[in-house]
């Protein structure tokens, strides 16, 4: 399969089609090879704009998704940055061409190795580290963006404290059928927050929306 031809087709047809406008981010999107972060029997469906199966219950954000949270990030060649479930690292591939330094965060240790072994190709910088998602990542922070990569069915306020001042959280808030892209901001100690679009995205198991008990 022509992998190169399938990046370009993803971000013509994908990217470029869905309001994601800033170049910096489109050049990312068309420079890392998504193949090398999907189990190689699956590798045919790279490109396919949906969420994909990575293993351990876990999937890949859909390409679409992930160049819109970025874009919405605002990112700067001198931001720092955490991702939160970060998988097999893809996301983190594409951060890395975007800011000074990426902390990939990541609870499954063979996810985390084959985070590891794709990145050493893709972006050897980013630091991959193995942890609970739901306590972030404390020995790097503060953060000037974290991004999550996956659903939660409610916002990630824990992670509010990691933001530097003038820090940015991006993620999918989901609780029901479909799921809002949401902004966080930090300013001094005020958090504001805002709702940019809707995404599918799965969400990242043990972040499902709690049942209520009824006695």
């Amino acid at each position: 399969m022509d992998f190169a031809a399938a990046r370009r087709k993803m971000v013509a047809s994908q990217i470029r089609i869905s309001e994601v406008t800033d170049p910096v981010v489109v050049d990312a999107m068309g420079a890392v090879a998504r193949e090398l972060f999907v189990p190689e029997a699956n590798r045919a469906f790279a490109y396919l704009d949906e969420d994909l199966a990575i293993g351990k219950g876990r999937t890949m954000m859909e390409a679409v998704v992930l160049a819109r949270l970025l874009q919405l990030a605002d990112l700067q060649p001198t931001d720092r940055a955490l991702i939160v479930g970060a998988g097999t690292g893809y996301s983190a591939a594409v951060m890395a061409r975007l800011v000074n330094s990426v902390v990939a965060l990541e609870s499954d240790a063979s996810l985390a190795d084959a985070a590891k072994q794709a990145l050493a190709q893709a972006a050897p910088q980013v630091s991959v580290v193995t942890g609970d998602l739901k306590s972030g990542w404390p020995p790097s922070s503060p953060y000037d963006v974290i991004l999550v990569d996956g659903a939660m069915s409610a916002l990630p306020n824990w992670l509010k404290p990691q933001l530097a001042d003038g820090g940015r959280l991006v993620c999918i808030v989901r609780d029901g059928p479909v799921g809002r892209a949401t902004l966080v901001t930090r300013s001094g100690d005020s958090y504001g927050s805002r709702q940019e679009f809707d995404a599918m995205t799965a969400i990242l198991p043990g972040f499902e929306k709690q049942p209520k008990f009824v006695f």
